[in-house]
């Protein structure tokens, strides 16, 4: 080999990214939840605008409780979503046909059925962090999932035991290969900030997404309040990745009538959008999806006008 072409080579070798290089979250991303409601809502109902880099679906919800026994299960999780029409052959069909679709799983939720409260209540970190690897590495095989998104919103226990067990659950998932994203979803609540940020303060590097609840403030919202909120918030998860959200039942927060995605607009122009997502596709089937097209259309368009 000449010489000109022994420098080419080193120079390839120094540039070349190590092979253990992590993977690359997408700029934007749009995120719809499905399944709490049991609505008979399927995958194939929501429209997917290929041009948007990441569609991702949660399923809503897996719970570590048992049903029958009506008790808290230390991190053994159950699946508690729509799972007739979102069964592992859902999944796989929808992912085959859009190549842009990933799906996860929600841990959680504000409540299970008629059983009241969805509680964050470990026996102790070392056995809830076992279990729940345990537990969710066989679901997330089943059902072929990309990823874990935490949406406990009730606690029986302390910040640090919640960001223990939270953090080194998701650092163990990573680890072993089992999911490729990771998501919390918390909301304006005293409590509720203080378990999430303490988990953001040890394991932030971690995480992915903030799926910030802005439709749990008041429905009054208006588009200068609602980036105020936002740049609020970023703040306190600092370097995160945070989402923009609405509620498709029109329940709470900044409406889409009202300026939602002219608020989006003017994140996007000052580099602040990472992303949305919509609470829920159960809400929005009898709507059309109307908000899930105008967000898509959103994010993978620049010149796209409301």
């Amino acid at each position: 080999m000449e010489m000109d072409g022994i420098i080419v080579v080193l120079l390839l070798i120094l540039v070349a990214p190590p092979s253990n290089t992590a993977v690359v979250v997408p700029a934007t991303v749009f995120r719809e939840y499905i399944g709490a409601e049991f609505n008979d809502v399927k995958f194939s109902d929501v429209p997917i605008n290929p041009n948007v880099e990441e569609f991702h679906f949660l399923l809503s919800f897996a719970i570590d409780f048992d049903s029958s026994r009506r008790c808290f299960t230390n991190g053994v999780f159950n699946v508690f979503w729509d799972s007739y029409n979102l069964s592992p052959s859902a999944v796989a069909a929808i992912k085959k046909d859009h190549s842009n679709v990933r799906v996860g799983v929600s841990l959680g939720g504000d409540s299970v059925g008629d059983s009241g409260f969805v509680y964050f209540k470990p026996s102790s970190i070392a056995s809830w962090v076992s279990n729940a690897e345990r537990s969710l590495t066989k679901l997330i095989n089943t059902f072929n999932l990309d990823g874990i998104d935490i949406d406990y919103e009730h606690f029986e226990s302390d910040p640090n035991t919640f960001a223990e067990c939270i953090g080194q659950l998701i650092r163990r998932l990573k680890k072993k290969g089992v999911i490729s994203f990771a998501s919390i979803a918390p909301f304006d609540d005293a409590e509720v900030q203080t378990h999430y940020l303490a988990l953001w303060k040890r394991y932030g590097h971690l995480i992915d997404y903030v799926n910030f609840q802005f439709y749990a403030y008041d429905k009054t919202t208006t588009v200068h309040q609602f980036i105020k909120h936002f740049k609020a918030q970023s703040s306190k998860y600092e370097d995160g990745r945070i989402l923009a959200s609405l509620a498709s039942d029109d329940s709470g927060g900044l409406l889409p009538k009202h300026g939602f995605f002219k608020a989006c607009r003017r994140l996007r122009t000052d580099k602040l959008l990472h992303g949305i997502f919509i609470w829920s596709a159960d809400d929005s089937q009898a709507r059309g999806f109307r908000y899930e097209k105008k967000a898509q259309a959103l994010l993978q368009s620049p010149n796209y006008h409301y």
